[in-house]
């Protein structure tokens, strides 16, 4: 019968087999991710760069913040490299143990013939006993023992004949487990150790560290932004629903991240009692006598200092104030983003709530103009020229001639390269260079909208209650695109909103005047019925004001009247012709051919559509998959890199979007924060159509994180029907009276229930 044996390993041999797979669980993973990896330098890389003199100092900064970046790498790859000649050392000794346990052969030790009889066994266990014992000089300990046991193996017959048979001397059934665990461990001498070890490592050392990663994460948000702050912002701007810009700046500076007390990375230096009031003197509004708290502390005056100082691009000391406004700045973006979502947090839970004092949509608006002007250390009111390099104060008035007057970016972008450097001929070659590098890596976005109620029949009718999805397709190119374009458009995608009107006002009035463009044909000229319908179709298509829209809003009730009415007067002068002239209303062979198979028609008409659907319905499903894909894959949080010389780290640009009514001041969706746009990104955003019937104008809002000048505002009007009516007259839907009534109890509707809920509830 077979049998079981358990014990610990006084060998060490499955001990190794321990350490292996702990070690490897360990090592695999560890090498690919923290392996220092060496990039390849691309020597065209410092070409490409900005050679400004604050673009190199910024990259000595980024180079000096990580100082001891060539030890740390060093010591990571000495302890992984120490980890892999350790895992291989394990690795020879298991297979020089399992080759001495498989290559076990008692005939081989004693060195006598598989069919050697008792006495040459004994004869040739004593001559190599003699050889072997470790009392001898040529004594070998571990050789004995395998002797004994050959010996042992060979001189029981029952353990022979099991040799013999099976292979093993222990018999067919029995199966050894090995503890992997020295045997030390539970004697009695070392439990004393070992209970301390225990109580060491999880009674004292791993509370310990869960208790620090606890005590930390519950103080900070999910964006790594203290709870006290988050409760700070949410405080003023309930408390302020309006805004102004330098009071958001103010409640910025006061983030207790900036505050010792809340965050041990602060440094206070003696240094500052001098140097901060010099610096308060220079700054002029900086509303430090305030005795609001917490903007009147000592901590938040400093950062506002700071800030003021780095958005006026003014000189600190090297060692001091320096370093600290590296340091707010750093964090600023991180923290107008929280800013940005409570604000919005707000707006939302007053819509809910139906509160009427909650925060305008100048408050949000403000909170965001902040980060452009921190990450370009420039304020709102300056020329966005100043963000490129080489380009001073005194500069500005070169834009300003009488031929050209160049106000932002774009405008300068698109002017031909001849007069764009006799514009700047007194800025050297070298200097130029870099301007024109900044200037070719800016942003250049097209940005267009869609509005659609997904899911309905008729999804470009807009009904009172109705969820509207507008979807925002982003694409981001570089501003190199219009260099030299003499052909491009004087009107830039960054044009105000009031170039917007005049420019659909233009539209609206043009496309009065222009007429049909079937009015155009002649009438000896032959056309089908088709043909007719194919541009009556077209015509009725209304357009919008800008021309990055690939669908159009909805139209108003006046538009839709009079392109009835026109089309009602092209039928009957379409008939009236085909009445009066026969030989012009005479069909081409072709023409008759198609007119006989119209009755057939239908049928294929229905097929083609029924397929047409079916795809179109394939394709929605398709990219509602695709969409549940990248949610789950995780935003990515690169794009393209910001030139921002005084900004002290690498920044990416972010943008934002949204959905407000300039009417009313409001916020209608929650910014979007846009972090991956690389080359093309598609947002949608959804909200609820207006209760009662008419013509309303939102704007879809983009703006940048980034750069000054680049917002874009792109109107939406939606000419919302009414709700419609419930339907009651169906046959299907007449029940006996016992039913209804059954039907009827408690089963009142709230004002939000959509139709399909309706139809739901009545089938």
């Amino acid at each position: 019968m077979g049998g079981q044996k358990f014990q610990y390993d006084e060998s060490g041999g499955t001990f190794f087999y321990f350490l292996i797979s702990f070690l490897a669980l360990l090592l695999v993973p560890g090498t690919y991710y923290y392996w220092p990896r060496s990039t390849v330098e691309d020597p065209e890389k410092e070409r490409k760069l900005c050679q400004c003199a604050g673009c190199k100092r910024k990259r000595k900064i980024m180079e000096s913040s990580e100082p001891w970046k060539g030890a740390k790498n060093f010591m990571k790859k000495l302890l992984i490299v120490l980890g892999w000649v350790f895992l291989i050392f394990l690795t020879y000794k298991v297979s020089q143990f399992d080759y001495e346990m498989a290559n076990f052969d008692p005939y081989d030790i004693l060195k006598v013939s598989s069919g050697a009889s008792q006495a040459e066994i004994k004869k040739a266990y004593r001559k190599l006993s003699l050889i072997l014992h470790p009392d001898k000089e040529t004594g070998n300990e571990k050789a004995f023992m395998k002797l004994n046991k050959a010996y042992q193996a060979l001189t029981d017959d029952e353990a022979r004949k099991n040799w013999e048979k099976y292979g093993n001397p222990d018999g067919p059934g029995v199966i050894n487990f090995g503890i992997a665990l020295p045997s030390w461990i539970v004697e009695k001498e070392n439990s004393v150790w070992v209970l301390g070890l225990y109580a060491l490592v999880f009674m004292i050392a791993l509370p310990t560290v869960v208790g620090m990663w606890w005590y930390r994460s519950i103080r900070y948000s999910g964006d790594q932004v203290l709870l006290d702050t988050q409760q700070l912002y949410y405080y003023f701007f309930h408390k302020t629903p309006v805004m102004p810009l330098k009071r958001a700046l103010m409640i910025l500076a006061a983030s207790l991240e900036y505050d010792k007390k809340h965050n041990s990375e602060i440094v206070e230096r003696p240094s500052d009692n001098v140097e901060l009031p010099q610096l308060i003197r220079n700054i002029e509004n900086l509303n430090e006598k305030t005795r609001e708290r917490p903007l009147s502390d000592a901590y938040s005056l400093k950062a506002r200092a700071l800030l003021f100082a780095h958005m006026g691009r003014m000189l600190l000391p090297e060692n001091s104030l320096e370093i600290d406004r590296q340091y707010i700045v750093k964090k600023c973006p991180y923290l107008i983003q929280e800013m940005v979502n409570c604000v919005s947090q707000l707006i939302m839970l007053a819509y809910a709530r139906r509160i009427n004092m909650l925060p305008k949509i100048e408050t949000i608006e403000n909170v965001m103009k902040l980060s452009p002007m921190i990450v370009q250390g420039l304020w709102d009111n300056k020329s966005p020229l100043r963000q490129l390099p080489h380009i001073q104060e005194e500069n500005l008035k070169w834009f300003s001639s009488k031929k050209r007057h160049i106000k932002n970016l774009q405008q300068l972008a698109q002017l031909p390269a001849e007069d764009r450097r006799a514009l700047l001929k007194s800025i050297p070659d070298e200097n130029y260079s870099d301007i024109m590098k900044v200037l070719g890596n800016m942003p250049y976005i097209d940005f267009q909208v869609r509005c659609e109620v997904i899911d309905d029949e008729e999804p470009t009718v807009y009904t009172a209650g109705a969820i509207v999805t507008v979807t925002v397709i982003l694409e981001r190119k570089s501003m190199a695109v219009l260099f030299g374009d003499e052909s491009a458009p004087d009107k830039t995608a960054y044009e105000t909103k009031e170039d917007e009107e005049e420019t659909e006002k233009k539209e609206d009035a043009a496309q009065v005047k222009k007429p049909p463009a079937w009015l155009k044909q002649k009438k000896g000229k032959k056309s089908s019925k088709k043909g007719s319908k194919k541009l009556a179709a077209s015509a009725v298509k209304p357009t919008t004001a800008a021309a990055a829209a690939p669908a159009p809003a909805a139209a108003t009730p006046n538009t839709t009247s009079s392109n009835k009415k026109s089309l009602d007067k092209v039928e009957e002068e379409k008939k009236a012709e085909l009445s009066a002239d026969p030989e012009d209303s005479e069909l081409s062979d072709d023409e008759a051919e198609q007119s006989e198979d119209s009755d057939d028609e239908p049928a294929n008409k229905k097929k083609t559509s029924n397929v047409d659907d079916d795809d179109k319905e394939w394709e929605k499903f398709q990219d509602k998959l695709a969409k549940r894909e990248k949610v789950l894959e995780g935003r990515s949080k690169t794009s393209h890199s910001v030139h921002c010389p005084l900004y002290p780290d690498d920044k990416q640009e972010y943008w934002w979007v949204y959905i407000s009514d300039r009417k009313s001041h409001t916020l209608l969706t929650a910014p979007y924060h846009v972090t991956a746009l690389v080359d093309t990104e598609e947002i949608q955003l959804k909200f609820t159509a207006p209760r009662w019937p008419g013509v309303y104008t939102f704007t879809v809002c983009l703006r940048s994180d980034s750069y000054l000048g680049f917002d874009q505002l792109h109107d939406i009007k939606l000419d919302v029907k009414e709700a419609p009516e419930e339907i009651t007259d169906h046959p299907q839907w007449d029940f006996p009276e016992g039913e209804e009534e059954k039907e009827g109890e408690g089963s009142d509707l709230s004002e939000f229930t959509t139709d399909e809920d309706v139809e739901d509830d009545a089938e």
